[in-house]
């Protein structure tokens, strides 16, 4: 019909019409032809379904074009995801899109239950369920209720928090509330009510963007909407009563209304209810739902892995594996390091690093000395400084520092002195006693330099000594020097970093035996074989990259391809292109790695993974990595990928490897998938959702628990009681493979790595010590686990636990998708009024002007709200790249939280909603029954009763010389102490401009008391205004009226530039205070 009405259709492409009048012209002349739903707008219904039809579009469409290859917003994307916010949005569409407005009167109504249905459904699955997805994209939001009559007519009705002083609501697309006592009030009178009152909705006040939900206005405003004296369930066209008691029409001014309710109150309460006692808890307590779901099942039996393997020629420690590989195997390759070009630029073989590694830990030990002693000695933490596209260099000073018995300390490049986080990290190499620093010469060069020449002590660092690690830095050793190559014990091996929640560095200190045992782990978890090619894409320095891609990969004699992450930003495909050249069997990446590679793998054709034995994904303990692991499947399996090959696992920085998902030829069970209520799980219950809702959190299993590992789920708070079967808990394991203390804190440890779960009757599981993993998750069926978040990003909400991953994901599934610039956006939480409240910053488009910034916000507000059943307390939008960045492209959290805090965010669109969120405000102050104690000494004080007095100790006597006056004083030290330096007047620039010792303080008040006398004629008790800035002239002037007998009155002079309003003020002094004279600095 709208394609057939050529005027309808030019008006709009001329721009005669507005899109707003081209949608409701439309809407009018479709409503004959479609079926409406029984009290539901016909608009809503035509905007639903055009909104679903479109999403169902033809694979030429617009909505299906591929992305720029630089677009990498959508590593938290789910299409499923984003369907579910887009229905979950769909109940908004009646309501105009909020702009910045102004502050409303608080009569107004500002609910949405009056114009929105119950959600009954919200949230994500993957994106590989794609036979759910038509479904859900065709069905509509109102179809999921049955009862949306009901509903209806129990709007038209009105509720018990309904504004009787409101006619017409001044929500833009909310309903006027006419009232009907009847339950059978039909469609059409309701769109007739609403055409009679369209240009009073038109002349409303700005919406209010934050008023969400039923939920969230009843639990904040209870009483803001009631006025005194009507009666419940009655709307704004019942009879009311005033004051007196007459019936009145209720199309009264809200001021009148107002005033009528303030003079009904009493005019001034007693006095004593001033004086109350405030010792009891003022705010509000959050008393827990009593219906909300608990777990049900049996407590939970700690988990065994499979035993460790026994290997006869397994090697006493990874040095004397490297020895064995160096001198049996010296031209066999180890490392190959790729350019910006992704061209191999050098080929680390085993013999060379034996040789470089120990040429290093020679120089360290013997060639660097300060005053004819050693710099470093056995034991010495050393920091390893270098960047993230030089692994040759980094694994020859790790494997240097090793063999010189020397702790290595990796850390990250610092570039500027202002780097996010960097002052943590200097607070670590402090605590850690690092005095020297490896670095490459090319990476020296890039670091700031001071005035001399020399790399700048950077904020909160200690001073280092930096030492290039090149060639011609480095001593071969004599012939007769061996390094100890000794077996695997518990002396710390090699300490690595991990930034907490709050932003604070700590150092990891994992022992030679636990990285030996933990090599172990890996090879047979993995199934690693000698000479097997792998492909790592991650951080060597730390975390899986440097377990799988430098540890286990030297242990196994394998050969490994570094992708940079320099490499990826500019070629995102090139570590699929070097598995299909090198035939690797192995593949470590991230998510993110995989769905940058779905943006440009259009521009590659010729490549095969079928070589590939597994795919290991590091971060899978990301529920949110599920979207791209489906979605690389589905792409590259017609390239030979395998099904069973991706393997997600499970890593923290304390417990190293939790879970991994083993190759399909060890026999393991298939891999699972759990759909789980997301609403349930904010209460740490697991609920199977099996409806279809939207509210839903697909997650994959991690596999199974590493060889020779206990493993158990604790509770989150309290004593680390064990969870039961269906219930959410921090996952933590025993194993001889895991971190052994947070260096220098004593107290942290023992609360991390030595915890004993106990049973629910105090029994402790074992005698073993667990470590907490910071993972959040649980056991599921065929012993795999699922994790579904983590610590870090854990926020409790008003007793719900909320995801930061989670909000991230819904918030990126609000149309326009690429809102947010490059996908750069922070979720945490703050503390307001002793619980947590939800903060969102997000970058925005430079084009984003500040219409579209307030309607995606107000979206995204909306859609957290549907889904997660949560307040946002803050959404700040600041411009593009000026959020703090981690070291590898990701948003640094705790320092953008810590900007936050302290006003330094500099945001360019804020939207605050505390009362959306804030719903423990202070309780209204009761009459207390009886007086307290505080009470009576407060109201006696008022009284005017002197209840008891005070008084200080006695002064002692002066000796000899006493002096009765300051005067006499400075006249006595004139004479005793001449000389002693009495003022300091210090310049601008902090130099001495002038002094007065004694007797010069003297000699000047003198001359001041004789101008004073002689030329003034003044007398004893005289007041004499002292206009002079502060300095030694008014110090010696004050003396010299005490010297004649003066009162002096000190006077702020006048500011030469503003006299107009300074001088009025000196003129006020001195008719006050009745001045005789006036001495300023033209006085001697």
């Amino acid at each position: 019909m709208i394609h057939h009405n050529p005027f309808l259709s030019l008006s709009l492409s001329v721009g005669d019409i507005t899109q707003k009048g081209y949608e409701k012209k439309r809407g009018k002349l479709l409503a004959p032809y479609i079926p409406q739903i029984q009290g539901v707008d016909p608009s809503l219904q035509i905007e639903h379904r055009i909104q679903t039809s479109s999403q169902v579009a033809p694979p030429g469409s617009k909505q299906n074009k591929p992305r720029a290859a630089n677009s990498r917003d959508e590593c938290f994307r789910s299409d499923l995801h984003t369907e579910a916010v887009q229905a979950a949005l769909a109940k908004y569409k009646e309501r105009k899109m909020p702009m910045p407005s102004k502050r409303r009167s608080v009569l107004v109504q500002s609910s949405v239950e009056a114009c929105t249905p119950p959600d009954t459904s919200s949230a994500s699955e993957d994106e590989g369920s794609l036979r759910r997805q038509g479904r859900i994209a065709s069905s509509s939001p109102y179809q999921a209720h049955p009862s949306v009559e009901h509903w209806f007519n129990r709007v038209i009705q009105g509720s018990s928090t309904s504004s009787s002083a409101s006619s017409t609501s001044s929500h833009p697309g909310g309903r006027p509330h006419h009232a009907t006592n009847t339950t059978s009030a039909s469609a059409a009178t309701v769109l007739a009510d609403l055409m009679a009152h369209t240009q009073l909705d038109n002349h409303s006040a700005p919406p209010d963007v934050t008023g969400l939900s039923e939920r969230s206005v009843h639990a904040e405003r209870p009483q803001v909407a009631s006025v005194r004296g009507l009666p419940r369930g009655y709307t704004h066209t019942s009879v009311m009563e005033t004051a007196d008691g007459v019936p009145v029409n209720s199309r009264v001014s809200s001021k009148i209304q107002q005033l009528l309710n303030t003079l009904k109150r009493p005019k001034r309460p007693p006095l004593r209810e001033f004086f109350v006692d405030d010792f009891e808890e003022l705010l509000d307590v959050q008393h827990p739902d009593p219906n909300q779901p608990k777990p049900e099942g049996g407590e939970m039996r700690p988990l065994n892995g499979e035993p460790l393997g026994v290997v006869t020629n397994w090697p006493p420690s990874l040095l004397a594996s490297l020895q064995r590989w160096g001198t049996t195997q010296p031209k066999s390759p180890c490392l190959t390091a790729l350019d910006n070009a992704s061209k191999p630029i050098y080929t680390l073989t085993y013999g060379k690093l034996w040789t470089r590694s120990q040429k290093l830990a020679y120089t360290l030990l013997n060639k660097l000395s300060t005053r004819n002693e050693p710099l470093l000695r056995p034991g010495d933490r050393v920091a390893l400084v270098f960047p993230n596209n030089d692994p040759v260099m980094f694994m020859v000073a790790f494997y240097g520092c090793l063999l010189a018995e020397l702790v290595p300390v990796p850390i990250e490049v610092p570039l500027t002195r202002k780097d996010a986080g960097s002052q943590q990290v200097g607070f670590l190499l402090g605590g850690c006693g690092v005095t020297l620093a490896l670095t490459t010469d090319a990476c020296q060069k890039g670091l700031p330099k001071a005035q001399t020449g020399e790399v700048v002590t950077f904020k909160g660092w200690p001073r280092l000594l930096w030492f290039v690690t090149d060639g011609k830095h480095v001593v071969k050793p004599p012939k007769d020097w061996h390094p100890p190559i000794r077996d695997a014990s518990n002396e710390i091996a090699y300490i690595e970093y991990k930034t907490s929640k709050e932003g604070s560095t700590m150092g990891i200190t994992v022992s030679h035996s636990a990285m030996l045992a933990h090599c172990h782990v890996l090879t047979q978890a993995c199934g690693y074989t000698e000479g097997e090619i792998i492909t790592n894409v991650l951080d060597f320095k730390r975390d899986a990259g440097l377990w799988h891609g430098v540890l286990t990969s030297v242990m196994n004699r394998m050969h490994v391809i570094s992708i940079p992450y320099s490499l990826m930003k500019v070629n995102p495909l090139s570590w699929i292109q070097k598995v299909h050249t090198y035939k690797a069997r192995v593949a470590v990446v991230k998510s993110r790695d995989m769905h940058w590679s779905l943006l440009a793998q259009r521009d590659q054709r010729d490549i095969s993974l079928s070589s590939l034995r597994m795919l290991i994904v590091a971060d899978g303990a990301n529920p949110w990595s599920i979207s791209s692991c489906d979605a690389f499947l589905n792409v590259f399996q017609a390239r030979g990928l395998r099904p069973e090959v991706i393997c997600p696992c499970a890593s923290s920085s304390e417990a190293m490897t939790v879970a991994i998902r083993r190759p399909p030829e060890m026999g393991v069970p298939p891999p699972g998938k759990a759909v789980l209520s997301m609403s349930v799980l904010s209460y740490g219950v697991i609920r199977v959702d099996t409806d279809e809702k939207l509210s839903v959190l697909t997650v994959q299993d991690v596999g199974q628990v590493m060889p020779g590992a206990l493993v158990c789920v604790i509770r989150v708070e309290g004593t680390p009681y064990l969870c039961r079967t269906d219930e959410v808990g921090e996952i933590c394991v025993s194993s001889s493979s895991t971190g052994i203390s947070y260096y220098g804190l004593p107290g942290m440890t023992k609360n991390v790595f030595e915890t004993i779960p106990v049973t629910s009757s105090g029994a402790p599981i074992s005698d073993r010590p667990f470590t907490r993993t910071s993972l959040l998750g649980f056991i599921g069926p065929d012993n795999l686990v699922f994790v579904v978040g983590k610590m870090d990003g854990l926020m409790v909400v008003s007793g719900r636990r909320h995801n930061a991953d989670d909000v991230v994901a819904t918030a990126l599934a609000v149309e326009p998708m690429k809102f947010v610039y490059r996908g750069r956006i922070a979720v945490f939480s703050v503390s307001v009024l002793h619980d947590e409240r939800i903060v969102v910053v997000a970058e925005q488009r430079p084009d984003a002007s500040e219409e579209d910034s307030f309607q995606w916000m107000s979206r995204v507000l909306q859609a957290i709200d549907s889904i997660h059943q949560a307040g946002v307390y803050c959404l700040a939008l600041v411009p593009a790249n000026t959020l703090p960045r981690a070291p590898l492209g990701g948003i640094h959290s705790s320092e953008t939280k810590q900007r936050f805090l302290e006003g330094a965010l500099l945001p360019c669109n804020v939207l605050m909603c505390p009362h959306t969120c804030v719903t423990n405000l202070p309780k209204p102050r009761q009459k207390q029954p009886e007086l307290g104690p505080a009470s009576m000494i407060v109201g006696n004080l008022v009284a005017g009763k002197r209840i008891a007095q005070a008084c200080g100790r006695d002064v002692s006597q002066l000796e000899d010389n006493d002096q009765g006056f300051n005067q006499d004083v400075l006249q006595w030290r004139a004479q005793a102490t001449p000389d002693h330096p009495l003022f300091l007047l210090l310049n601008a620039k902090g130099t001495v401009a002038n002094t007065a010792s004694c007797v010069q303080l003297h000699k000047r008040a003198e001359r001041v008391a004789i101008a004073l006398m002689e030329r003034g004629r003044l007398n004893a008790g005289d007041h004499v205004a002292l206009v002079y800035p502060p300095g030694i002239d008014l110090i010696a002037t004050f003396y010299g009226c005490l010297y004649a007998g003066c009162v002096p009155v000190t006077v702020r002079p006048p500011h030469p530039q503003n006299l107009a309003t300074t001088l009025p003020t000196v003129k006020m002094i001195v008719e006050v205070t009745s001045i005789s004279e006036c001495s300023t600095c033209c006085l001697p």
